[in-house]
């Protein structure tokens, strides 16, 4: 991936891909106790356009251009506050907007009370045209805030290309309506900056609406950084197929599955990654994994597709030694222990792997195939390769 990213870096300033911001909606509804949906609507028209991959730009962007503009998140920015924003992150679309509470409709709805209807209102600007776009607009009951915040996003796609744009059905079939106490919990678990308050917020948006995958993507992350492989397991197999992290969440499963044992599993989760997104550690990992169900064949395959995309990384040569060794294929299994050495003088398993493969010294009779474990990588670059490949208009 080193390869990948270096690439990335030597054409950033000569080519620039076609990337989206969207801010946090301004609340004109008078309540400080709905500064939360401002967050939700972006998070949501981000994710809607993510997911027919188009390049958003992360949560974690927008607040870091932020910090460098000394600008307040949550406060309502003025145009030049925008531009300013857009510019200092190379976007070359902002969409931004507001929301209001009206009334609700009288007897629109026999037996519910809604506490009012929420219009979601959006602009484009177009920072490359220097063109502002029509308002856009969304009106509904709050309750519905789920279903008015994937219309919304909808809108959005149509109004920047239509004709790759998906049908309006099809896209509203594969994103379900999700509770507004889901939705607010979520959002609440995003913005808090504890710890412990994410993860109740996030446990509760999950447990609020069984079939919201946004909330478990966050949780299973929260459990693999904690080494707690079966619980985050649990949560990444609830990512839907929608959510603009699902291949990254079945990257994470895979690494869980394989700490779980499960070689079988992890194997299917690469294997799917890999058919979206050929990044190198992902065929590493695949071939990893294969190599622990004794297929060195097919593993051996994966990690010279790893050292085609990054030559330098000593690890998929460690790999691919270890393949060719349990295969008995000693002199070329000696040659990529030589190039690990070359690449990393100090890695003594290495120099110990180089010593038995020239002696022909194979696997020993009740090896726990400890000896010559393939290592794991447990990065994962898709949004650098998204916009490589934007930059390089594939």
């Amino acid at each position: 991936m080193q390869r990948l990213l270096a690439l990335f870096v030597l054409l950033a300033g000569l080519l620039h891909a076609e990337t989206t911001l969207v801010l946090p909606f301004f609340n004109h509804t008078k309540s400080p106790n709905l500064d939360w949906v401002g967050e939700s609507i972006a998070e949501s028209v981000r994710d809607s356009l993510a997911s027919e991959g188009l390049l958003a730009l992360d949560r974690e962007d927008r607040l870091e251009a932020y910090r460098r503009l000394s600008l307040r998140p949550g406060a309502e920015l003025t145009h030049a506050s925008i531009l300013k924003v857009g510019e200092s992150l190379d976007a070359s679309k902002v969409i931004y907007g507001f929301y209001e509470l009206l009334p609700a409709e009288p007897g629109k709805e026999a037996g519910k009370e809604s506490k009012g209807s929420l219009r979601i209102s959006a602009r484009i600007l177009d920072l490359k045209r220097t063109r502002l776009g029509a308002i856009y607009s969304e009106l509904g009951a709050i309750e519905d805030i789920g279903t008015l915040q994937v219309r919304l996003g909808w809108q959005t796609l149509q109004m920047i290309n239509a004709k790759s744009a998906p049908e309006e059905r099809s896209f509203l079939q594969a994103r379900p309506s999700v509770r507004l106490d889901a939705v607010e919990s979520y959002v609440r678990g995003l913005l808090s900056t504890s710890a412990e308050q994410r993860h109740h917020y996030f446990t509760q948006a999950a447990r609020l609406d069984a079939h919201y995958s946004q909330p478990c993507f966050q949780l299973g992350k929260i459990y693999w950084e904690k080494k707690d492989f079966k619980v985050a397991a649990g949560w990444l197999e609830r990512v839907a197929r929608s959510d603009p992290h699902y291949l990254e969440a079945q990257f994470f499963l895979g690494l869980c599955r394989y700490a779980n044992g499960d070689f079988k599993g992890a194997e299917q989760c690469f294997q799917l990654v890999a058919g979206n997104i050929p990044l190198n550690e992902v065929y590493n990992d695949l071939g990893v994994v294969q190599a622990q169900l004794q297929e060195y064949a097919n593993a051996a395959v994966n990690f010279r597709k790893a050292l085609e995309g990054d030559d330098a990384d000593p690890d998929y040569h460690f790999n691919l030694g270890t393949a060719l060794w349990r295969a008995g294929q000693y002199e070329a299994a000696a040659d990529s222990f030589r190039a690990t050495l070359a690449r990393n003088a100090s890695d003594t398993e290495a120099t110990t792997m180089l010593g038995r493969t020239l002696k022909k010294e194979g696997p020993r009779p009740g090896d726990t195939r400890s000896e010559g474990k393939p290592r794991i990588k447990n990065n994962y670059e898709e949004s650098a390769y998204r916009q490589l490949q934007a930059e390089l208009g594939k």
